[in-house]
């Protein structure tokens, strides 16, 4: 089981549904939520400033991304993620979750090393095992 994982999405339907189903698979201990990527680059920000000790028990091992919202869509916040700014985070891995799998996007998305899986919403119980099994989740 992974003690957190962060949900960036601007469908509030849709957070509901990942919390829900993580919670109800057991597949994470916390779920914290964002709605666009300058929320979750925030959130990262204020991480930055906690003690070393603090750090490593509180950031997301990983990261379900939406691609298209407000403010800051998911391509332009792995391009802030992919940066020096946000090295102390490396281990965090992502999943981009969209509606849509444009091939160009599942090739855009290869270029982030962070990036680890390409979906198709939503969250499903099925998804969360396929995702235990081929990254060697443990419960």
């Amino acid at each position: 089981m992974l003690d957190t994982i962060l949900c960036i999405d601007d469908d509030p339907i849709t957070i509901m549904l990942c919390k829900m189903v993580i919670t109800k698979a057991s597949f994470s201990n916390k779920v914290i939520t964002a709605s666009n990527g300058e929320e979750a680059l925030r959130y990262f920000n204020t991480l930055k400033s906690l003690t070393d000790d603090n750090k490593s028990t509180t950031y997301p091992q990983l990261i379900f991304l939406d691609l298209n919202m407000p403010v800051m869509g998911g391509w332009e916040f792995l391009d802030c993620f992919n940066t020096e700014d946000y090295s102390d985070f490396n281990a965090s891995k992502v999943i981009i979750l969209s509606s849509t799998i444009d091939p160009e996007d599942l090739e855009k998305s290869k270029k982030y090393p962070m990036v680890i899986d390409f979906l198709s919403k939503p969250v499903s119980k099925e998804m969360l095992e396929y995702i235990k099994t081929k990254f060697n989740i443990t419960s």
